[in-house]
């Protein structure tokens, strides 16, 4: 059984850094995939970032290319997303997923919630102007 604990939001300035933190126990299949959606009021949930486990390779929606970056510490069944640049357009709840096995098209992948196959409860980040 996968479980997932999200944990590092919080109220941060525009232009502020934030780093969350997913943990996702249970994941013992490669290859998988591990990932950041989120969703502001009133928006659809979207996806932000994901790392495959077989490579390392790694994915972002183009909102967020070049402020946030995501890693992974498999000693710790841990993936993080480092956020810098925070804009108030970022303001949301953040949520990890996990695909396994590892099997969708990237860009799909990044763009359909319904591919992953489990998910956290999510956690708030909240970016103030």
């Amino acid at each position: 059984e996968v479980h997932i604990v999200e944990s590092g939001g919080g109220l941060v300035q525009a232009g502020g850094s934030l780093r969350l933190s997913c943990e996702a126990s249970g994941v013992s299949f490669d290859p998988h995939a591990i990932g950041w959606f989120r969703q502001a009021p009133g928006k659809d949930r979207e996806g932000v970032s994901f790392i495959s486990s077989s490579d390392g390779s790694t994915y972002y929606a183009d909102s967020v290319k070049g402020r946030f970056t995501i890693s992974s510490d498999s000693a710790k069944n841990t993936v993080y997303l480092q956020m810098n640049s925070l804009k108030p357009e970022d303001t949301a709840v953040y949520y990890c997923a996990v695909e396994i096995p590892r099997r969708s098209n990237p860009t799909l992948l990044l763009s359909l919630r319904l591919l992953w196959d489990y998910w956290g409860q999510g956690t708030q980040v909240t970016v103030s102007s």
